[in-house]
């Protein structure tokens, strides 16, 4: 628990700064663009984001789930193997995504109704995003208990993004210019990550450790499948995320888009600390599952959840009590109406933080198909609630997103609480399980 916390403020420290940094420049880019362009911004961001989960494995949460053991064990080589196997995935996975890309952009452009104008620019810039990922950089600097490094690199991208913002204001706004910025703001740190993560394991990241790809494979059994579920996790999470706003552009407007997305950004920004939580939660409770008995393994479940329901209804507090003020000092009075459509995704948001223990608890305890399960269930009653909330606009939309979230909320905690009330591992007993049911 004291390593949690301790690695959840040097998180919180270096987000607090750049929560601030991204509410401004969130600011900026709605009032310089205005309503329509910043649509276009956050549609073209939305489907970058969306394609990259689509063509990118979480390798961070393999790094950690496999490297624990190593690190505890002081074999570089094993962790070195591992660690540049799932960097080499991470690289199939962008080239795969640029193929993608292409495909979509320049063979459906017409079907999709991009806007011409637009189509060269979203390209690029979604090759540079699917290039820019860190998972397996940032899995070896938090299997290795570095998140003050962590915070450092990942400081660089709200702060670069809001000086940024204010050249680009000043010198004339526009959609491309920001697109250009975030996009090498983003490769520059992805670097700065890597450069980070070879000097802290430069015995494991040596280049004689790359390779032996079968030999990997067989010293981690079930690592495939675990990279394929959380795969498989990790897309549907981005489809839950992005789709809404993607179907809000679709069936709706540009403009309504942008509202959607910046109440979105907002919500997001409020829950920030679930994000926070769940990295400085996924290595301990890798730790915790192979050094801990698993009394004490369920009382830290129980507590961290605890902590997290409490911020989770404080987040739905302030988006209840001064949202709209929040939104109109953003983006200006247009922006206002999103007000309807924050209070619902704020409502998800929070019970995604009561849950953020439980998806590190079942991927610990080899059981990561039962949080796939749990998100198929999520999109399954989001959709199908989307299907009668259309009707109602983009609070429609929003309220069946919190639906989706309410749903798969109620199947993860029975789950889990289900694996840890089990005989799966009798007390004392400190061998990670299998990946099985």
């Amino acid at each position: 628990m004291r390593n949690i916390l301790s690695n959840l403020g040097w998180l919180v420290g270096g987000k607090g700064l750049g929560a601030v940094c991204s509410i401004i420049y969130l600011a900026v880019l709605a009032r310089s663009l205005g309503i329509k362009d910043f649509g276009h911004f956050s549609l073209i961001f939305g489907t970058g984001q969306a394609l990259v989960a689509l063509a990118g494995f979480q390798t961070w949460q393999t790094v950690v789930r496999y490297g624990a053991g190593p690190i505890h064990a002081g074999d570089h080589e094993s962790f070195g193997r591992l660690s540049l196997m799932c960097g080499l995935i991470d690289a199939l996975g962008a080239a795969s995504g640029c193929v993608l890309a292409a495909i979509i952009y320049y063979g459906f452009a017409d079907e999709l109704g991009l806007n011409p104008d637009f189509v060269n620019m979203t390209f690029a810039f979604n090759c540079a995003l699917l290039w820019a990922r860190t998972t397996a950089a940032a899995g070896i600097l938090r299997v290795l208990d570095r998140f003050d490094i962590s915070v450092f690199v990942e400081a660089i991208v709200p702060i670069s993004r809001l000086l940024a913002a204010f050249a680009i204001w000043a010198t004339g706004p526009s959609v491309l210019a920001f697109l250009i910025a975030w996009a090498a703001i983003d490769l520059i740190t992805s670097a700065i990550y890597w450069i980070a993560a070879w000097r802290l394991a430069p015995d494991a990241l040596r280049l004689s450790h790359f390779g032996q790809f079968r030999k990997t494979i067989d010293t981690y059994p079930g690592i495939l499948r675990f990279l394929g579920i959380t795969y498989a996790g990790s897309s549907m999470d981005a489809l839950f995320k992005q789709g809404p706003l993607l179907a809000v552009g679709f069936f709706l407007s540009t403009s309504a888009a942008g509202i959607y997305r910046l109440a979105d950004q907002l919500a997001q920004g409020l829950s920030k600390l679930s994000a926070l939580l769940a990295r400085a939660l996924y290595s301990e409770i890798a730790n915790a599952n192979v050094a801990e008995t698993r009394k004490h393994f369920k009382r830290l479940v129980a507590r961290v959840s605890i902590m997290a329901s409490l911020g989770g209804l404080i987040i739905l507090l302030i988006a209840a009590i001064g949202g709209r003020q929040i939104l109109d000092l953003i983006g200006g009075d247009a922006f206002s109406a999103g007000h309807t459509v924050l209070i619902p995704l704020a409502l998800g948001c929070s019970l995604e933080l009561a849950s953020i223990a439980y998806e590190p608890v079942l991927h610990a305890t080899g059981r990561a198909i039962l949080s796939l399960f749990s998100r198929l269930c999520a999109i399954a009653i989001g959709i199908t609630a989307g299907f009668f909330l259309l009707q109602y606009g983009s609070p429609g939309i929003a309220w069946s997103v919190a639906v989706g979230y309410l749903g798969g909320f109620i199947v993860i905690t029975a789950i889990t609480w289900r694996v840890l009330s089990g005989d799966h591992v009798e007390d004392g007993d400190s061998t990670p399980q299998t990946d099985s049911i």
